[in-house]
């Protein structure tokens, strides 16, 4: 069992919310953990519709593969359509080409996704950097795509939700939008926002049978932004799989978690540590090189602002 001198927090990268430190040893332990008690009871997703958005992606693969072994039917969007339209193809789901950062693009989806039943918000710009390495544009865009998105998608998709009595509103998030770290102002910013809507929206929409939940992944590994930056990691700081991540999205719509985190043990108590201890947080951040780090994902990612 781990002690709190074998974990210490840190805070690097764009989903770099947290570092084990090099003396943690592997912890045998869930990738979950789940934070709030069910309010709709056990949901089960056979026969549902499930609009995912950011489907593109690695990570998005997953968990559209999750929801359709679990029996939901799925819309799946994203930009690229080289890749959605061949998902779509093996899922049997439909496919819908969108820029979210388009705000009539999103009453326009809307309009063509009428009675879904469940929204899970995946897409998200890195947004990694430092604050002055940004134009105006590419901040817009970040809380475009990242924030404003999740919530006009949500308030459009809810009423209908609550009138029927049932439905779930999910939002990825990442350990970053629980920690702030270097070269994250941006990301982070959005990814708090999400988590702080959701808890929000959780306590607004208690006793309508539509349940809201947020997902935090940490480091994924073969998928998201982290690895497209192609960035090595310290040998010592561990990853989820993007399976792990899906599975966790599944366990918080059926369950109706309002939190849950996907990521190894020390990631999960170094978050919650860090939320603690903000400022020894980042003066170990800085022992360990964790600027460079970032610095080194920021440039990696420069190009999908």
């Amino acid at each position: 069992m781990a002690n709190a001198s074998d974990v210490l927090p840190t805070e690097v990268g764009p989903k770099i919310a947290i570092i084990e430190a090099a003396t943690f040893r592997s912890i045998a332990a869930r990738p979950h953990a789940t934070i709030g008690s069910g309010n709709v009871g056990a949901v089960n997703l056979h026969g549902t519709t499930t609009l995912l958005t950011g489907a593109t992606g690695g990570i998005g693969h997953a968990i559209a593969r999750a929801l359709h072994a679990s029996g939901s039917d799925l819309i799946l969007t994203g930009r690229r359509t080289e890749v959605l339209e061949p998902l779509a193809a093996e899922l049997g789901a439909r496919s819908i080409a969108v820029d979210l950062s388009d705000r009539a693009a999103l009453h326009k989806l809307v309009a063509e996704c009428e009675g879904v039943d469940i929204l899970v918000a995946n897409a998200a710009l890195p947004a990694s950097g430092p604050l002055d390495s940004f134009t105006e544009e590419q901040i817009d865009r970040a809380l475009e795509v990242n924030l404003h998105a999740p919530i006009v998608l949500s308030h459009l998709l809810s009423p209908a939700m609550v009138k029927r009595g049932r439905g779930h509103l999910l939002y990825i998030s990442s350990l970053a939008g629980k920690t702030g770290s270097p070269g994250t102002s941006i990301y982070s910013a959005t990814k708090f926002g999400l988590r702080g809507f959701a808890q929000g929206l959780r306590a607004d929409l208690h006793g309508t049978g539509v349940g809201v939940s947020a997902v935090f992944p940490g480091f994924v590994s073969d998928a998201g932004m982290f690895a497209d930056a192609q960035v090595e990691l310290p040998s010592y700081v561990k990853t989820s799989t993007p399976e792990e991540v899906a599975a966790g999205v599944i366990r918080a719509i059926t369950d109706d978690r309002g939190e849950v985190d996907v990521a190894p043990l020390g990631m999960r108590l170094g978050a919650t540590l860090s939320s603690i201890a903000p400022s020894s947080a980042a003066a170990f951040t800085r022992r360990v090189g964790g600027g460079k780090l970032s610095e080194s994902v920021g440039d990696a990612q420069r190009d999908k602002r």
